[in-house]
């Protein structure tokens, strides 16, 4: 059995939902949990899962020196399809496998994902306008500004971006449709906020 498949399965067995597993430098082994009730994780949650997977490992002879068991950050990743239905209407920075357009990394909002017919591989959806793709653009030094996407670009691309509404203020919305299989990995953008509420 895989290492990751070893861990994903023994914390699955426990009802907790695996996220991601990183082999760092050192022989350190970090594994990401999350709960599948909409609660967060606590110490005790890491310490117990911990204990099981040291089991586990050790039964199935995967090497490591250290474990750290923890709960997904701010900038979580999502991979199940559970995760892009609890998320849907935060912002998620995507980074596809090919790049499209010249870009593999995108930013918007994550729609709610649409139910298809059983059998069906599901694609996401996100949504953003010019004025999030000029500071994305602006953001990375010596970048170009960022140009519109016009309606039916590339219909071969698996994943299709169009400007899908026109007359939004600062240009139209853009959508970017894909699947899993396309992508390297989506993370929820952190929102930090330090300004205290007004009364």
């Amino acid at each position: 059995m895989h290492q990751s498949s070893v861990i994903e399965a023994t914390i699955g067995g426990m009802g907790y939902a695996f996220v991601e597993a990183i082999w760092a430098s050192g022989g350190l082994l970090r594994v990401t949990i999350d709960r599948t009730d909409g609660k967060f994780i606590t110490v005790d949650d890491c310490e117990r899962v911990t204990r099981q997977l040291q089991y586990a490992l050790e039964v199935e002879g995967i090497d490591y020196k250290r474990l750290e068991v923890s709960s997904p950050g701010l900038d979580r990743l999502l991979r199940l399809p559970e995760d892009f239905i609890r998320f849907a209407g935060q912002t998620v920075d995507v980074r596809l496998l090919m790049p499209f357009q010249g870009r593999k990394k995108y930013r918007g909002v994550l729609q709610a994902p649409e139910i298809g017919h059983k059998g069906e591989v599901p694609s996401y959806v996100i949504v953003w306008d010019d004025k999030l793709l000029a500071d994305m653009a602006s953001a990375v030094p010596g970048a170009k500004k960022a140009k519109s996407v016009k309606a039916g670009g590339v219909k071969t691309a698996k994943a299709v971006v169009e400007n899908s509404v026109t007359g939004a203020a600062g240009g139209g919305v853009h959508e970017l449709r894909f699947s899993l299989a396309e992508v390297r990995e989506v993370r929820l953008v952190p929102v930090l906020d330090f300004r205290g509420r007004k009364s």
